[in-house]
């Protein structure tokens, strides 16, 4: 008694530390992910490999220090060495990563070795502090005794913690990240985990803490504490599994930056703060079993809400996020739909935590056993929940199908706590209040709408773009959702994710054909191409016009894209997956570039544009240094660059970048009716020489038939017109460049700078001040008077803003 009332006074205090613990620990999280996806890679097996190694740290660390047997020291002595381990983990890995890296690189495999691989990596690099954050709760619940009311402060704690992760994650991806990088990130979190192990070795120096005999027994499990233990097993596989199956839907509808999925995520843990200091305060004056089989219930009912919101309610909000060009206001609009669409079920799930503590809190309990059990058995759910939904129920079933699973897993796990309620007691009321429950709960999931296709493929814009097109196909994959459109003349667009990926329409053609005629045409002689990213598949298909192309490889990170884009976008592309030459690789491209021993004539990249979320990872100086390594002699490399949904800071941060890594690199342009509306830049190893009396040599040749026809297609009747796209090299846009932040690995700024711009509407003025910089290039071109007078002629109608094709 005389320890409660000692304590009772600092336990604020520790909530308040307990927050900052949690701040600290997502901005390692995000930190990490982000550092680790740049080696791992990006698919979802990399990243269920990265959040199974996270977690499963977590899980080790609450299970395994109770049964470290550190009975006789200070709980708060022990959190504190937990803080100031974690922080010294932190700037470690901070470190290790890169050396770490070059290893993994070094002996990278394929298939299920380059899995196992990826996992020990993750696994050297997050276990240590991941182990010590789970051990941060069960040794600080020790300092509080095994009461109804003490696991009622247990939950307390998690909640605390869990409100200091909304912080963190905002923080990180608002701040820390968007202004800063990762090593100011991590050096932030350390110093807060310091200031926790300062502030809890004061709260130790002034709380005296003796062990009581009682507490160092080992107590056993009460016969129904398994049901406890399964029921919040399910209700974290249940809360995880729909927060991966949200964070996919919801990216569609509020755009893919690093922004959106921030605020999806700080929701989801606003839900869960705010229901577990519900439901901590709840265990006081309730029994708690009943409580958390009831919670589970509700849960369920949670997830047809949010399941009816996402699928048939917000995607037709008579609200277009691109009235504004203010950031501020498209993400107070994105914070207000996720509250209303994700926050109840969460509620019911973070309230299961505390009350399924007090359901097997007892009197004699060691309490760090307790907590670590408990904390365990939710977490190695989660696991279970986020690691099948991903890999296996989404590319199985679909996301309408596996929402239905979850809701009726979540409502059956509610009779393992009530069933033996009803035996008990007899309780007719009970019992068939029960079963109205469970009917309601079954009649919720039969109503869980499919994702809408125009969803998949307008995202953020289908209010504005969702009427005027009929989709035609609709496909959801391991990584990615893909949405076929038609237009009434007959024009294709493939969408993936919320975001068009690619048209049949005229510029869009010109623009694909582009990246990969432009090296083509240069090159003497490609034999061997690397395409980064599929799509439609036409910028891959040009090269099979190729007649000296011997091996053509595709990087594409999402195995439904190939085959759909085939039957779709045959005639455009070529049918080039069914060449025989075409070989496709299924990983993210970076991770493949920077495993693969290979080296290209020509590289020709055309990714999701740079807002994505990490997508920057393939605009970074490092990528395009590691992909100038994997050129042969005399090697072209091709990126597409859009000028639209973007700022005059992103673009000028993408072509810095691209001049570190290519000093010798030259821009080129595609307009629509003269306007600027996207760019390709081409990097080499040597300063551009282009001998136009040799290019059309070559072109005019017989077996140069079929390249020449698809020049025509796009309406290049010559290679002077393709080459009158040109827009400048360093020496004309150093100046423009000037003080542009360059985009690394240590901040991948491009994605949070491109994301704060999306809702631009200036590409236009963008191209303008570019072009305004372009000198004469008569030291890149030569041939005949004639020829150059072609160029530079169309070059000069096409500065004054004149369409040239």
């Amino acid at each position: 008694m005389k320890q409660r009332e000692t304590i009772q006074p600092f336990l604020p205090l520790l909530l308040v530390l307990f927050a900052g613990s949690g701040c600290c620990a997502l901005i390692y999280e995000i930190v990490w992910f982000q550092m680790l996806q740049l080696a791992v890679g990006s698919t979802t097996v990399s990243l269920g490999i990265l959040l199974a190694t996270f977690m499963g740290g977590l899980c080790l660390g609450s299970v395994g220090y109770p049964r470290l047997g550190s009975f006789g020291r200070h709980p708060l002595r022990i959190f504190a060495a937990i803080e100031l381990g974690i922080a010294l983990c932190g700037i470690l890995v901070l470190f290790a990563i890169p050396w770490i890296d070059r290893l993994y690189v070094a002996g990278s495999a394929q298939g299920l070795p380059a899995m196992l691989l990826r996992g020990l990596f993750c696994a050297l690099c997050l276990l240590p502090p991941t182990v010590l954050m789970g051990a941060s709760l069960p040794a600080a619940a020790r300092w509080i005794e095994s009461t109804p009311g003490g696991a009622s402060w247990w939950g307390l704690l998690y909640g605390a913690n869990t409100a200091g992760a909304v912080f963190g994650c905002l923080a990180a991806g608002f701040y820390l990240l968007r202004l800063h990088d990762v090593a100011t990130a991590t050096f932030v979190a350390a110093a807060i985990n310091a200031a926790v192990a300062l502030a809890s070795l004061a709260i130790a120096a002034r709380t005296p803490f003796r062990a009581t005999a009682i507490e160092q027994r080992s107590v056993e499990r009460a016969p129904r504490d398994w049901a406890v233990y399964l029921t919040i097993g399910l209700s974290g596989a249940c809360a995880l599994g729909a927060e991966v199956v949200w964070t996919r839907l919801m990216g569609m509808l509020l755009g893919l930056t690093v922004y959106a999925f921030a605020i999806i995520l700080a929701v989801f843990l606003v839900g869960l703060a705010l229901g577990s200091g519900c439901g901590s305060l709840l265990s006081r004056v309730v029994r708690p079993r009943m409580a958390l089989g009831w919670s589970q219930i509700l849960a369920a009912l949670g997830i047809a809400w949010t399941a009816f919101m996402i699928t048939q309610s917000l995607p037709y909000w008579p609200i277009s996020p691109l009235i504004t060009r203010s950031p501020w206001h498209t993400v107070q609009l994105d914070i207000v739909r996720c509250l209303w669409a994700i926050l109840p079920p969460t509620l019911f799930w973070g309230a299961s935590f505390p009350l399924a503590l007090a359901s097997v809190a007892a009197a004699g309990k060691d309490p760090g056993r307790v907590v670590g059990g408990v904390y365990a058995a939710n977490t190695l759910g989660a696991i279970a929940g986020a690691l099948g939904v991903s890999l296996a129920l989404v590319p199985w079933i679909g996301t309408q199908h596996t929402q239905r699973l979850l809701l009726t897993l979540s409502a059956l796990s509610a009779l393992f706590l009530l069933a033996p309620y009803i035996r008990e007691y007899r309780s007719i009321m009970t019992a068939g209040l029960l079963t109205a429950s469970l009917a309601v709960a079954g009649l919720s999931a039969w109503n869980v709408g499919k994702i809408p296709g125009a969803l998949i493929m307008w995202g953020r814009q289908m209010m504005t773009l969702g009427d005027e097109s009929k989709i035609v196909h609709t496909e959801e994959g391991r990584n990615s959702s893909l949405a076929i459109a038609k237009f009434g003349d007959n024009t294709v667009y493939i969408g993936v994710n919320g975001h068009v990926e690619a048209t049949s329409l005229p510029f869009d053609m010109r623009l694909q054909r582009m990246v990969a005629h432009l090296p083509a045409l240069l090159h003497p002689n490609p034999k061997s191409i690397l395409g980064i990213g599929f799509g439609a598949g036409v910028s891959a298909g040009t090269f099979t016009r190729y007649p000296s192309v011997r091996r053509i490889t595709v990087c594409e990170i999402e195995p439904i894209i190939p085959p759909t884009a085939t039957r779709f976008f045959g005639p455009e592309n070529y049918k080039v997956m069914l060449d025989p030459r075409t070989r496709i690789v299924y990983d993210d491209a970076r991770h493949y570039l920077m495993t693969t021993t290979e080296k290209f004539d020509i590289i020709a990249s055309d990714p999701l544009d740079v807002f994505a979320k990490g997508t920057a990872a393939l605009y970074t100086v490092e990528y395009f240094e590691a992909v100038k390594r994997h050129l042969n002699p005399g090697g072209f490399f091709t990126l597409y660059v859009p000028l639209y949904e973007s700022d005059l800071e992103t673009v000028k941060s993408e072509l810095a970048t691209f001049f570190e890594a290519f000093p010798h690199a030259t821009v080129w342009n595609n307009t629509v009716d003269g306007r600027g509306y996207d760019m390709v830049f081409m990097g080499q190893a040597q300063p551009l020489k282009i001998d136009l009396d040799a290019v059309y040599e070559r072109l005019y040749r017989p077996d140069h038939a079929p390249v020449l026809a698809s020049l025509r297609a796009i309406e290049y009747s010559s290679p002077a017109e393709l080459f009158s796209t040109y827009s400048g090299r360093k020496s004309d846009l150093a100046p423009w460049v000037k003080g542009a932040a360059l985009n690394r690995d240590r901040d991948l700024r491009l994605q949070y700078m491109a994301g704060w711009g999306l809702n631009s509407k200036i590409e236009h003025e963008i191209y303008l001040d570019m072009i305004k910089h372009r000198r004469n290039p008569e030291s890149i071109f030569s041939g005949s008077p004639q020829r150059l007078m072609a160029v530079f002629q169309r070059m000069s109608l096409g500065a004054n803003g004149e369409d040239r094709p």
